[in-house]
């Protein structure tokens, strides 16, 4: 089998919430992130390109017709080159660098093109169908912005909690306390202001618009400062909204291929392994804990041999619970700031990470690095990369 290599990566900036990236469509993201790849491999014919393989959460609005093929076609590339659209909530953009490796490896395709996009912003409401004609009284439109809806009523109650409520669940059974969290979300910010002030992202980073770094980051964010903002979800809480990923709108993606494909640069990294995994859906922060654990050993390797995590920071108190049961030092983790700070547009952050965590070992020379991601549901996803460049 031959190995799968990341040769290239590239991102939009993270927008907030309603901030400078509203009025833009998701498909039009999406393109934007596909030719910021593509331009670090100018020699590469896009015809080459044997699958695209992008990652999309909601797919409730103008995302819903197979934004894959979708950004495709609005980025230029030939009307030969196919294009699936994956979901695996917010791992769906790691989930569609893994497909795309795996494409490779099999030798069903030299060069994949991955990646994902949300706008959380444009994300619509919804009204269910009435279960008969002509129905009297009102409905209710539901946001599918983030989180249930629509739940099936089978479901016990317990496992569809809100995502602020199971991470309380959380914080309390690994007794994460909230100035834990407040100095990790702090360092969050401190650390991705630091990143874009040295340049680090400037080479990672595509421009949509005047938007030219991402929005949400807060330079003068302090333990002391978080400290005063109140607990979202339950009035003797932990959880704030400085200590918790905000909502956002972005696309990330990520250029694989074999060794030797026809792209035209060096890669960066190898994919030396790969991990899922699920526990109950209220322990969803949890879950990174064995995806990486069993990437690691798939790739051959331990966490003594690791220079560079990247952990999708959902929340402070699960990234902490995963660092904990590691037992690694905080120090590698998320070295350039984290989705607390940056952002966490779902579909898009997968592929972020990844890009981030290549870049990270191209820098320091390391050899290996995870990123791992927790899903909503009860699921997560971890990638080792080692570093070739």
């Amino acid at each position: 089998m031959s190995s799968a290599f990341l040769y290239a990566a590239a991102r939009t900036p993270f927008g907030r919430f309603g901030g400078a990236l509203a009025e833009e469509r998701p498909d039009d993201l999406a393109a934007v992130a596909i030719r910021g790849a593509l331009a670090k491999a100018p020699d590469l014919d896009p015809a080459a390109i044997g699958d695209v393989a992008w990652g999309c959460a909601n797919q409730a609005g103008e995302d819903n017709r197979n934004v894959g093929r979708m950004a495709v076609l609005l980025a230029g590339l030939p009307v030969s080159v196919p294009a699936t659209t994956v979901n695996r909530l917010c791992g769906s953009s790691l989930d569609a660098a893994i497909i795309g490796s795996r494409a490779i490896e099999s030798g069903d395709a030299q060069v994949v093109l991955t990646g994902g996009v949300e706008s959380m912003t444009r994300a619509p409401w919804v009204l269910p169908k009435p279960s008969r004609a002509f129905p009297a009284g009102n409905v209710t439109a539901v946001s599918t912005t983030l989180g249930w809806r629509l739940v099936n009523a089978n479901m016990p109650e317990e496992w569809t909690v809100s995502l602020g409520e199971a991470n309380e669940l959380l914080g309390e059974k690994f007794a994460v306390s909230r100035e834990r969290q407040d100095e990790f979300a702090a360092r969050s910010h401190q650390l991705a202001d630091a990143a874009w002030n040295a340049g680090f992202y400037d080479d990672l980073v595509v421009p949509v618009g005047e938007l030219t770094r991402d929005e949400g980051i807060r330079p003068g964010s302090t333990a002391e400062k978080l400290a005063g903002l109140k607990p979202s979800f339950r009035p003797d809480g932990t959880i704030t909204a400085g200590n918790a990923s905000p909502l956002n709108d972005g696309a990330s993606a990520v250029l694989l291929g074999s060794e030797g494909a026809p792209i035209g640069v060096d890669p960066i990294a190898r994919i030396a392994g790969r991990g899922v995994s699920a526990v109950e859906p209220p322990m969803f922060g949890y879950a990174p804990v064995e995806a990486a654990d069993r990437a690691l050993a798939r790739a051959g390797i331990t966490w003594r041999d690791v220079s560079a995590v990247e952990l999708n920071e959902a929340f402070a108190v699960q990234s902490l619970a995963c660092v904990d049961a590691w037992k690694i030092d905080p120090e590698i983790v998320n070295a350039k700031g984290g989705a607390i700070a940056i952002g966490h547009p779902l579909g898009a952050s997968g592929g972020r990470i990844l890009g981030t965590l290549a870049a990270r070992l191209q820098e320091s020379g390391g050899r290996y690095g995870v990123a791992a991601i927790c899903i909503g549901v009860g699921q997560a996803l971890a990638v080792v990369l080692e570093n070739v460049s």
